[in-house]
């Protein structure tokens, strides 16, 4: 896959090379190739970043998911595995045309908003390191939870990180870094009081 297609070429290219009336998750998956990871890690940390994230349970499932995404990323893996039943799961072709319809000025807005610059901090080895402080952050969202809403904070570095790996932006990776560096130093002077 081209490293130049946006967001929205990629789900349209799953719609133009996919035969049959279902479509498969795994398909999905595979045509995102590394961009995979970006959506798989955004989903948990918006759901810790918004105020469901102050729910009892939910920072410490969702750091969970970030981290078993984020290390399969930090090993190398092209995409994301998935069980089999979850990579099997089909959706009608109508259906997700009709959802690539209704996301195409969404996903346009990102292509323009966010596109690549300073690749180098999108692609290996760096976009490994970013995994794996993703990974870490996602982790810390298990203690955090015990203060409301404190999750927020590594959610929000975690959800910048996979904006910019998805983009392959490397200034949005850059900000993620900033947010971790943050919740680095909220994290030390914490532990300290």
């Amino acid at each position: 896959m081209s490293e130049q297609l946006g967001i929205t070429d990629v789900l349209e290219k799953v719609r133009d090379e996919t035969d049959g009336e279902h479509i498969r998750v795994g398909e999905v998956i595979e045509h995102l190739e590394s961009r995979g990871f970006g959506p798989l890690l955004m989903t948990p940390a918006l759901i810790a970043f918004l105020p469901t994230g102050a729910i009892p349970g939910v920072p410490s499932v969702c750091g969970l998911l970030i981290a078993l995404m984020a290390i399969q990323m930090v090993f190398g893996k092209q995409y994301p595995w998935l069980p089999g039943k979850l990579r099997n799961l089909e959706i009608s072709r109508d259906r997700y045309v009709s959802a690539v319809e209704k996301a195409e000025p969404f996903t346009r807005r990102i292509d323009k908003l966010f596109r690549p610059r300073i690749r180098q901090l999108s692609e290996a080895p760096v976009s490994r390191i970013v995994a794996l402080i993703c990974a870490l952050f996602g982790l810390t969202m298990i203690p955090l939870e015990v203060i409301p809403l404190a999750a927020a904070v590594p959610s929000l570095g975690i959800i910048l990180a996979s904006i910019g790996l998805s983009t392959r932006d490397g200034i949005v990776v850059i900000a993620a870094l900033a947010v971790f560096s943050f919740a680095s130093y909220i994290l030390y002077t914490q532990t300290l009081s």
